[in-house]
């Protein structure tokens, strides 16, 4: 049983571990809302000036999924090393790679300065990026979750995913501050700024993270290896995908909908509020309320699911999403900024908080701690791939074919991807208010709570 003892240290390094995997999420989502904006804003402008309007676009949100792509190689190269040397080396190195892609980007020359190598090593850089991510959350993640005592997993988990609208809302101040230069000087070098901005998050996070401790469970787990005198000669990520097939295809079908809502309000919403005649200022503003919202309702949901369950708080999330698409593009095209600020709350502090604050913790719970960071980083990655990377292309593609302002098909798109999740999350089973196995060995041949339960019942692993 891994140590949750609560004297003084032991107390100080969990608020490190929470406050230095916050701070590494906080990096990755500032990081990435900058490129959302960018690719919504200056990118087609910049790096894609040959292109029609529209075809600018969607080249500009198609980086933006090519970073999506690169997650789940991260995901496995990290996921092996960070089960084999531990959760903080991994982090470090994820760190220390994602800020320094994007002072990078904040220095790349123009498509008229240096031609079609622009785009391309703009492509790579946002390839590097999605390698490290693939590697950052999960480390975050189990960092925060392994320290927690049992029943404070989904509080401490939810904490460091609320660093996702934390760095949305600083990375959106930033830019909206920018914004408001002419916009020659915009394009021509005020949207460069935040990018560069980010190496100050990279040397905090890098401070912290280097005075941590490694986690009690991974501990654990390496003693009753060595123990046992088991030498490892599979990559963990082979055994997830052997033991575990069903919790990886449960984790990537819930993931779908609260990661594509994430993406749907901060790339395609609010370049979808500037076509329909929103300004630019007032769109980020929007989205700005609604993150520092997002901020708070987060930990909010992550504690009841403490309470109540994962499963009860991310069905009515997922249900909520699939109704409330409609209206929040109702509010969207009503043309009023108090109307755009309600159409984002619904969308982030609402719907993706109820579903993000549990299910980050709920694909944890999922995997031994001997192959967790391999398990919860490729499931991740698999759903951010498929749901975070490519919704805005998508969107957008839809968008397109209705003539580029009815969002039927778009509703309806992220409404069934919602609907799905929802499915999934009824199939699988409350891990909840149990401790976690150390190994997989010992939780497939004999610990009871990996057994299979019906729908709702605490205990699951093979029904995902």
């Amino acid at each position: 049983m891994a140590d949750y003892s609560t004297t003084t240290a032991q107390v100080k390094n969990r608020r490190k571990a929470i406050i230095a995997s916050y701070l590494g999420t906080t990096l990755e989502y500032y990081d990435f809302l900058l490129y959302g904006v960018a690719a919504a804003l200056v990118f087609p402008h910049i790096f894609f000036v040959t292109m029609e309007p529209l075809m600018a676009t969607l080249s500009a949100f198609a980086t933006l999924a090519f970073g999506y792509f690169a997650r789940p190689l991260g995901a496995v190269v990290f996921g092996h090393y960070g089960d084999k040397l531990g959760r903080k080396t991994i982090l470090i190195i994820t760190l220390l790679m994602m800020g320094l892609a994007s002072v990078l980007i904040g220095l790349l020359p123009t498509y008229q300065q240096i031609g079609i190598a622009a785009p391309i090593l703009l492509v790579v850089l946002r390839l590097v990026q999605g390698f490290a991510i693939g590697g950052e959350w999960g480390g975050a993640t189990l960092m925060s979750m392994e320290h927690a005592k049992p029943k404070g997993r989904g509080l401490a988990v939810s904490i460091v995913a609320s660093g996702g609208p934390s760095g949305a809302v600083l990375g959106t101040l930033v830019m909206m501050l920018f914004s408001k230069l002419p916009n020659e000087e915009f394009l021509a070098w005020g949207w460069r700024v935040p990018f560069l901005l980010s190496a100050l998050l990279v040397v905090l996070g890098l401070v912290i993270r280097m005075n941590l401790d490694e986690t009690p469970e991974f501990e654990e787990a390496r003693k009753k290896r060595a123990a046992s005198g088991e030498k490892r000669s599979v990559l963990p990520v082979v055994t997830v995908f052997r033991h575990n097939p069903l919790q990886v295809l449960s984790g990537v079908i819930g993931g779908l909908a609260p990661l594509a809502f994430a993406t749907f309000a901060a790339a395609f919403l609010l370049n979808y509020a500037v076509t329909v005649g929103h300004s630019r200022t007032d769109s980020l503003l929007a989205m700005t309320v609604a993150n520092l919202l997002h901020i708070f309702t987060m930990p909010v949901f992550g504690a009841m699911s403490d309470r109540y369950g994962r499963r009860p708080l991310m069905i009515t999330g997922a249900l909520l999403g699939a109704v409330l698409i409609w209206p929040i593009f109702v509010l969207v095209n009503s043309g009023s900024l108090g109307a755009l600020i309600l159409a984002l709350i619904l969308a982030l502090p609402l719907v993706q908080a109820m579903m993000g604050g549990a299910v980050n913790t709920w694909m944890g719970e999922k995997f031994a701690a001997d192959v967790r960071y391999s398990g919860i980083a490729v499931t991740f990655q698999l759903a951010s791939t498929i749901g975070s990377g490519t919704a805005p292309l998508i969107a957008s593609s839809l968008l397109a074919l209705q003539g580029g302002t009815d969002p039927i098909l778009v509703a309806l798109f992220f409404g069934g991807l919602c609907l799905v999740s929802a499915i999934a999350f009824y199939f699988s089973a409350e891990r909840f208010d149990q401790d976690l196995p150390t190994n997989t060995a010992g939780a497939q041949e004999g610990d009871a709570s990996f057994k299979a339960q019906p729908p709702g019942k605490t205990g699951e692993v093979r029904a995902g």
